[in-house]
Formats: C-alpha cells, sequence, structure tokens
C-alpha cells in the first residue's frame, strides 16, 4: 500500500543519504523521492511515498535518524498533491499538432519542437500525469523525467497529521509557544556521525 509522508530534514552534509540508507536497510521501497529548501532557513521538506503496509513501523523509523525534525501523513483527501513530468515524444507529420492539442487539453505545455521530436510539460495530480504519460506512449515515448511527488495540506497549518513535534526533536530549542518561528537552530550542531537506531553510514557519498 502506499503511502506519502513528509518530513523537516535539517541541511547537513549527508542527511538525505542517511535518510535513504535507513530506508534501504529496512526494506521499505521508495517509489517517488523530492526534497528542496522549506519555509525555514536550515531545514529543507522532504516528500516520500513509500510502498509499505505497516505506515507506522516506517515513520517510527524514520523519526530515530538524528537530522529528522518532523514526520507528517498528509493524509486528509483534500490535500493538494502534484507532480511535473518533462516528456519527449516522437512526432510524425501531423502528429505535432495533435500532440500539441492533447497536451494543452490536459494542462501541460510545449516547450520544444525540434525535428520530429517534441518535449512537453506536464504538472498536475500524480494520477493525471501517468495518465497523460501512458496516452503520449501511442505516439512513441523517447525520454520522460518525473520530479516525484509533492504535498501540501489545505488550511493554514504547514503539515497534517504530524506523528513527531518540533520540541521532540533533538538538537533544537523552544524559545516559547508562538510556532514555526519558535523553534532555532543550536549553536553547536549535533554530530552528523551519529545515529539514534546505532546503524553505520553505509552508503556512499
Amino acid at each position: 500500500m502506499k503511502h506519502t509522508l513528509t518530513a523537516l530534514l535539517q541541511d547537513r552534509p549527508g542527511a538525505l543519504n542517511r535518510t535513504v540508507s535507513l530506508f534501504r536497510r529496512r526494506g521499505f521501497n521508495i517509489e517517488s523521492l523530492s526534497v528542496a529548501p522549506s519555509e525555514r532557513p536550515g531545514l529543507s521538506r522532504v516528500t516520500i511515498v513509500v510502498d509499505e503496509a505497516d505506515i507506522d513501523q516506517v515513520v517510527k523509523q524514520f523519526t530515530r535518524l538524528i537530522e529528522v525534525v518532523d514526520v507528517s501523513d498528509p493524509s486528509d483527501p483534500l490535500a493538494v498533491e502534484r507532480e511535473t513530468a518533462l516528456v519527449k515524444i516522437q512526432t510524425r507529420g501531423a502528429e505535432a499538432a495533435e500532440v500539441a492539442a492533447l497536451t494543452a487539453h490536459a494542462g501541460g505545455r510545449v516547450l520544444d519542437a525540434t525535428g520530429s521530436t517534441m518535449i512537453v510539460e506536464m504538472t498536475a495530480a500524480p494520477d493525471s500525469v501517468a495518465a497523460f504519460i501512458d496516452r503520449m506512449r501511442t505516439f512513441g515515448l523517447l525520454a520522460v523525467t518525473r520530479s516525484g511527488r509533492v504535498v501540501m495540506p489545505r488550511g493554514t497549518s504547514p503539515t497534517a497529521k504530524t506523528t513527531r513535534h518540533f520540541s521532540d526533536a533533538p538538537g533544537l530549542e523552544r524559545q516559547d509557544a508562538t510556532g514555526w518561528s519558535s523553534y532555532l537552530m543550536p549553536a553547536t550542531p549535533t554530530p552528523v556521525n551519529s545515529q539514534a537506531d546505532g546503524a553505520s553510514d553505509d552508503v556512499a557519498a
């Protein structure tokens, strides 16, 4: 069963490497992974789609990493989910116009049309992106690059169904109770070669 988890990860060398290594050691299959800076300096937001029935076990293991500040399960069906795909398609004669029309109808756009190939961009819900790619197979897919899923709950909260709070995270100090701005990075960072589960960093950088 597929689940989508979002996490705030401290920006430290090897943090993402240790995240992937932990999932591999535990046998959790990562379907997609997206990471980029978040709204908080020094923290990145990681979105992981994992195919695993026991999601509670996944979260338990994930939160044991020192660099993980917060893990959430944005399970609200109204949450906004998006994925971007760049698709290179082989076109012949009048097919270029048909591909352009289908792309526009699906909400995408043509980025490049050179000779007998086109590159189109599609940003939509993951299922819609997958359906669009399948439709393009009839013309001849040459290459597909997908960003992986990103998700954001509706409303004022940046996360939903939080399973670990900032106040629980090692290496962070709570200054007051005003929310996101209450949490500051410490002057002395926690050593990056230490892991809560005692596992070694056995994946090459």
